[in-house]
């Protein structure tokens, strides 16, 4: 298990190292000029040199690489150029906000999407298992926003049974009603598309797993229904845990449409400021905490799958 994990940790060296050449190199290579936003209209040309200067846009883009690495890797990611504040303190804010909402979307796909996904298997070319399959191909397929936009326009304007935008004003660190009331839109917004994965998912790998061999010797021999029902989902978790743990990645990393459309103030909604703005370092830091989050989540899930296959030990 020793040498697995190293291994692992060796694999994901190499790939944030991309990942942060990437994440420098895209903002670069977006069109327009990162200072303008900051920029007087009538700026002098040594006012917008030493402007330059002070954030390190005058040096070539090697050297301001390896400056911004160095930087990150000390916990340092930057000042914003709108804010001209630390780009870690407007970041920390908005990825906690973030959490609140993955964690209920997280909630709502996972047991919904493993519960259907088991039953459409169980109920394979039934009218259960029709309709299920259908719901979930409409839930991958319709768009994010729109469906944000139909939520608010029935339970919010239509019905006045819920808050439209924004969170609740409550103290930090409290969670009462208020706060789920803000929060049952955004969530169930969020959740749809991974509850439709992970239900689709779901149900092919236990369909598999119920046509080896070894459950029809299980139903041979006379086992009880519920231990080969807990055989099946034994055999099918560690393609479950790595199917839901993606989507708990992107979850986290939060969608920048539906947060903007229900003015959730997260790193979604940072991001989306960030681009509107041309606010490069606070552009840069958030597309990279969430990225290096995507990958250690991955490295999580690839660390977890072989304590429930132990098979994959040996590979």
């Amino acid at each position: 298990m020793l040498w697995y994990s190293l291994r692992r940790i060796a694999y994901i060296l190499p790939i944030l190292l991309g990942v942060s050449i990437v994440c420098f190199s895209l903002v670069h290579l977006a069109p327009g000029d990162p200072m303008t936003a900051v920029m007087p209209e009538f700026a002098s040309e040594e006012l917008i040199a030493h402007i330059k200067q002070s954030y390190g846009f005058d040096q070539p883009l090697p050297v301001q690489y390896f400056r911004w690495l160095g930087t990150v890797l000390t916990g340092d990611l930057g000042t914003s150029t709108m804010q001209n504040r630390p780009v870690l303190g407007e970041l920390l804010p908005a990825l906690w906000n973030t959490a609140q909402l993955a964690i209920a979307a997280m909630a709502i796909s996972l047991l919904s999407g493993i519960g259907l996904g088991v039953l459409a298997a169980y109920t394979r070319r039934l009218a259960t298992d029709r309709a299920i399959t259908a719901t979930a191909i409409v839930g991958v397929s319709v768009p994010h926003y729109w469906v944000g936009m139909v939520l608010v326009a029935i339970f919010a304007v239509t019905l006045g049974l819920l808050p439209a935008m924004g969170m609740s004003n409550s103290n930090p660190g409290s969670f009462g009603l208020d706060d789920l009331r803000y929060m049952v839109l955004p969530a169930v917004t969020l959740a749809l598309i991974p509850t439709g994965i992970i239900a689709r998912s779901v149900r092919a790998t236990v369909m598999d797993v119920r046509r080896q061999e070894f459950i029809q010797t299980l139903y041979s021999n006379g086992l009880p229904g519920r231990r080969i029902f807990l055989h099946v989902v034994k055999n099918a978790s560690p393609s479950i845990l790595a199917i839901m743990g993606i989507q708990i990645a992107h979850l986290i990393g939060g969608s920048i449409l539906v947060e903007t459309v229900f003015g959730w103030p997260g790193t979604g909604y940072l991001l989306n400021t960030a681009i509107a703005t041309r606010d490069l370092p606070l552009l840069q830091g958030t597309i990279l905490v969430l990225a290096v989050f995507f990958v250690l989540m991955n490295f999580l899930v690839d660390l977890a799958q072989p304590f429930l296959d132990p098979r994959i030990k040996r590979q």
